[in-house]
């Protein structure tokens, strides 16, 4: 399989699994992601994802070429492919979830693979991870979301950087513009983001999802209206059996039991 998936617990793993191609998307993969990531939408026995690379060369280095150039080169193909998915193409179902989604960059993130990553809320890198976007080398650019996400997370000024230049940038860069959180040796990168993940599942889940929302909607809005938004959330929460069992657990002094009521 092109993708292998796990549930433990409250996590998702999703794991890209042709390092042959350095992971590299194909049309049965994307379609099968979007499959997995739409399921995980509605499973309310997971909190939280993580998606990750097969081995240590690769998260994803983006489109594969041999099996896209095809469509790439006959625009009516590519238009067609871009009005039949719509909304409901894989870097949606990524960005469209509510709950919290992990990326753990492993080597190279390049292309449609950094788009992935980009659609995901943190971003954790090995030490060996190498991030670009390379389209403008190859006659095209950016074109599932990269010119717009990138800036919106690091800057226009070192978003133009990167997509102008064609440039990549290695994990302490990318640590130092915004791009990743956090940089942790090869061997402790899942560890470190099963951790991570682990942590937000202790937390009310419709606390993080609502935050979540709050913060990536808020981004859209002026600060006026982020602040009405936010409120409104808030406002939504205290009537929550969680928001309950939160309150009563700090004055009970005991660790408090969630279950996203």
């Amino acid at each position: 399989m092109s993708l292998d998936v796990d549930k433990t617990g409250r996590i998702l793993t999703v794991m890209m699994n042709r390092p042959e191609a350095l992971n590299a998307l194909d049309p049965e993969t994307e379609s099968r992601m979007r499959e997995v990531f739409d399921d995980f939408r509605e499973d309310d026995r997971l909190w939280a994802a993580i998606l990750t690379g097969a081995g240590e060369k690769a998260f994803c280095a983006g489109a594969d070429i041999k099996k896209t150039i095809a469509s790439v080169l006959d625009e009516s193909a590519w238009v067609q492919r871009k009005s039949y998915l719509g909304g409901r193409d894989v870097y949606h179902a990524l960005e469209n979830q509510t709950k919290p989604i992990l990326a753990a960059v492993n080597g190279y993130a390049l292309g449609g693979g950094l788009e992935l990553a980009l659609c995901c809320d943190i971003r954790i890198a090995s030490e060996t991870a190498s991030l670009g976007l390379p389209e403008v080398s190859l006659g095209i650019m950016p074109g599932a979301g990269g010119t717009q996400r990138l800036s919106r997370i690091v800057g226009m000024a070192q978003a133009l950087d990167l997509v102008l230049t064609g440039e990549r940038i290695d994990a302490r860069a990318a640590l130092a513009i915004g791009l990743v959180t956090r940089v942790v040796p090869p061997g402790e990168l899942m560890k470190t983001a099963r951790e991570l993940a682990e942590n937000i599942c202790r937390k009310a889940p419709l606390g993080v999802r609502f935050a979540k929302e709050a913060v990536r909607r808020g981004a859209e809005m002026n600060l006026a209206d982020g602040l009405a938004f936010e409120n409104t959330l808030f406002t939504l929460l205290r009537g929550t059996q969680d928001a309950k069992e939160g309150t009563s657990a700090f004055a009970e002094k005991r660790k408090p039991e969630f279950r996203g009521e």
